[in-house]
Formats: C-alpha cells, structure tokens, sequence
C-alpha cells in the first residue's frame, strides 16, 4: 500500500505535505491577478514568495491575454439550454428573469495550486491562486471582490479598465491576505 500524493497534518497553521515536489507549506492564498474585461492585466500581488515560481511581468501579462481567451472558448463550450425553456420568460410573481450567462472556466488545479475564477457581471475577471487544501476560497474571492469595489471602485480617481493604483486597497487585501495565511 502506497502513501497518498499529498498528505494534510492537523496543526496551527495547518501544514501541508506533497511527495511529488517535497514542500511543506500551510495552507495559502499565494497570488491574485485581476483582468480586464478585455483581458488586459490590471492587477497582480503575490502574498507568499514561497509558493509559486516568480515570473516576470512580461509573463503575467501573458497569463492574463492566454486566460481570457481560455475563458470565453469555455464559456461557448457551456451546454445549450432545453428546447422547452424560454430564457426570458416570466417568472412566478409576474416578473422577467434574467438568464444565466455561460460561466467558462472557474477552477484549475494542479499539484501544487489551485487557480479559481471569479467573474463579475462586468466582465471583470479575479484570479485567486491557492493551495490546493485550501478552503473557503469562495468566501476569500467575495471579499476580495467587496474591497475591490469598496477601495477601487469607489475611488473617484480610478479610470475603469486601467491598471488598479490604489493604497487603500493594497494595504486592506494585504492585512486580509496575511490573516487568511496565518490561521
């Protein structure tokens, strides 16, 4: 009987082993790129040097443009609704439902990370890289996306769809970041 690829240890942090790469980490929110709706790179921060390989700038911009397009070949990969449906029609009160837009891909994971995806009704899209044991991560992309909103959107000084330069936020997602890291 062989041992499991990657082994989680009950302690404080939580430790996480995996044989393939012989690391040892705690479970980790490691990086964060946010795309434009274009596919543009508009933010990127890594939390934990440790983690992933560095890339360089170039590389990130790289990621961002190849990321998007794997996203919206996604998206039109999504089931076609039944026949029988009618995607604007009247809900029970009375009232027209929007419908669903195709999601496309929303999880990725290797080894050795996890890449979720959150897409915003704007398009915008948050990419939030993590240990593969980590958990709640739906919970770490909704307040990371409520700062977004609370620290770059409301900023009158923010042009849309331009690189985020925002202290404020900067400083509350490292303080939350660094909070998640250190359970």
């Amino acid at each position: 009987m062989s041992l499991p690829p990657c082994v989680s240890l009950i302690t404080h942090p939580p430790i996480h082993y995996c044989r393939h790469t012989n690391i040892t980490f705690p479970r980790t929110v490691f990086a964060l790129i946010i795309i434009n709706k274009a596919g543009g790179l508009i933010y990127n921060r890594t939390f934990h040097e440790g983690g992933l390989n560095k890339i360089s700038t170039n590389d990130y911009l790289v990621l961002a443009g190849t990321f998007h397009g794997v996203h919206a070949i996604t998206a039109r990969l999504s089931p076609i609704p039944t026949p029988g449906a009618n995607r604007n029609s009247a809900s029970s009160a009375g009232t027209m439902t929007r419908p669903e837009p195709p999601s496309g891909l929303e999880v990725l994971e290797s080894e050795n990370f996890r890449l979720q995806c959150f897409t915003t009704l704007t398009g915008i899209k948050f990419l939030l890289f993590t240990d593969t044991t980590q958990t709640n991560v739906d919970l770490t992309m909704r307040r990371v996306y409520e700062m977004y909103t609370d620290y770059v959107m409301k900023n009158p000084f923010y042009q849309l769809e331009m690189p985020v330069r925002c202290d404020m936020f900067d400083r509350k997602l490292l303080s939350y970041i660094r909070e998640i890291n250190n359970r």
